[in-house]
């Protein structure tokens, strides 16, 4: 368990609960409020939020800030100490929103050519490929 909880409720059970379940999915704060609606809880959009974003800074959830135009994404990475500076990126679908968390080794090569060829840090976490997903093209 980690250490660097503040204290545990049933509404941050509810929570981790939820986003362990969906590890390795990207969800929003709406995508919490409804599930615990649908489950019966009745914890409040801002008691949610105030826990999302605790969660975050304790290191729990990752949260993601894709664009203006969408809402914060959060994914769960764990409440074990996990490396900090970790690599992904993103991939946007144009057609359906879907957001895709990426850990590719060719990505980080071009993460470590643009700084040491162009003195260029690119901030990962905020990087965005735009396109069609797998499932939109099957469709179209």
């Amino acid at each position: 368990m980690n250490t660097r909880s503040k204290y545990k409720t049933k509404q941050r059970e509810i929570l981790l609960g939820y986003l362990k379940d969906k590890s390795g999915v990207h969800v929003t704060a709406n995508d919490v409020c409804e599930y615990c609606k649908n489950q019966g809880s009745s914890i409040g959009q801002s008691t949610i939020y105030r826990h999302l974003e605790s969660l975050v800074d304790e290191g729990i959830i990752n949260k993601y800030i894709i664009d203006a135009n969408s809402p914060a994404c959060f994914e769960y990475v764990g409440e074990e100490v996990h490396e900090d500076g970790e690599v992904c990126f993103h991939c946007k679908c144009e057609k359906c929103g879907k957001l895709i968390h990426l850990h590719c080794d060719v990505l980080k090569d071009i993460k470590y050519h643009l700084f040491e060829d162009h003195k260029f840090e690119l901030n990962s976490m905020r990087t965005v490929f735009y396109g069609v997903c797998e499932d939109c093209q099957i469709h179209t």
